[in-house]
């Protein structure tokens, strides 16, 4: 039996049980790891709503299904719960800040099984364009001339592990530099122990002034050298890119399907939980 919150506390072992058969539902190990820092509902402590009808777990599973394979909400499978259920739980665990906490709870986890200290002393900085479905509005999505991509931009910043420090997404006419000052900023407010982000080219000039004087953050520039002509691994760079290809091995993160800029950043979270999740699970066996 699951020892979640719904299952012990609400209707969730009324429902029945599904056999996990998807190559995204969570091992034992991996829920073990994320059912403690699962969110703690307000209706147990008499704040109003109505107990879980639904496993947690569940929930969860349905969520990582659909990140990772990417169909759409009302096309989750018949075993999952209703996908509105689902759906609900991911815009309100999103909007309460708990997918933040529980994203923060497994990098800090993965920072220390790393031997690294819980807060980042450094970061890097890059962006990525992305094609938008016709479900992203026209308010909310742009043209980058430069990569010839319509659609929307999310700029990251990860730690020296590649671990996801803040993500910010923005239409893909967006400059590099534009895009930076707010996600800067969003990271000097979640970690003021950060004092030196490393960059490309592109976020060089007034920005790194700008930076430097109003959220004393220094930024590097790292820039490729013009004597080598093909693919090159390029210095503290290479980080942040291999980030950004962990982000898009799950398909519902290749392309932008969300109406709203945030859930595309919830859904970038839900996919590095996944593989941090995974990746704790992995060490505790």
């Amino acid at each position: 039996m699951c020892a979640c919150v719904a299952c012990r506390f609400g209707h969730g072992t009324s429902r029945p049980a599904r056999v996990r058969h998807y190559t995204s539902d969570t091992s034992d190990a991996q829920w073990a790891v994320l059912a403690a820092l699962m969110p703690w509902p307000v209706w147990l402590d008499g704040a109003g709503g109505r107990p879980e009808e639904y496993c947690r777990r569940q929930i969860v599973d349905a969520i990582f299904y659909l990140a990772d394979n990417g169909c759409k909400w009302r096309n989750l499978p018949a075993d999952f719960p209703p996908w509105h259920t689902v759906y609900d739980a991911f815009t309100r665990w999103w909007a309460g800040g708990d997918v933040t906490a529980i994203h923060a709870d497994l990098r800090e986890a993965c920072r220390n099984a790393a031997g690294r200290d819980f807060d980042p002393s450094a970061a890097v900085i890059d962006s990525q364009s992305i094609r938008a479905a016709e479900t992203v509005g026209a308010a909310t999505r742009g043209f980058d001339a430069g990569k010839k991509v319509a659609g929307r931009k999310r700029h990251v910043i990860v730690d020296c592990l590649g671990l996801l420090l803040v993500v910010l997404v923005t239409g893909a006419n967006t400059q590099d530099r534009d895009g930076a000052r707010p996600a800067l900023a969003r990271l000097r407010d979640l970690f003021d122990t950060v004092s030196l982000v490393w960059a490309d080219g592109a976020y060089a000039g007034v920005l790194v002034d700008w930076a430097k004087s109003v959220l004393a953050l220094t930024i590097q520039i790292v820039r490729r050298s013009d004597h080598v002509s093909g693919f090159v691994v390029i210095p503290r760079r290479w980080v942040v890119e291999r980030t950004l290809a962990w982000i898009c091995l799950r398909r519902r993160c290749v392309r932008d399907y969300e109406r709203l800029p945030e859930h595309h950043e919830a859904m970038v979270t839900w996919a590095m939980i996944l593989l941090m999740s995974r990746r704790l699970a992995r060490q505790r066996k």
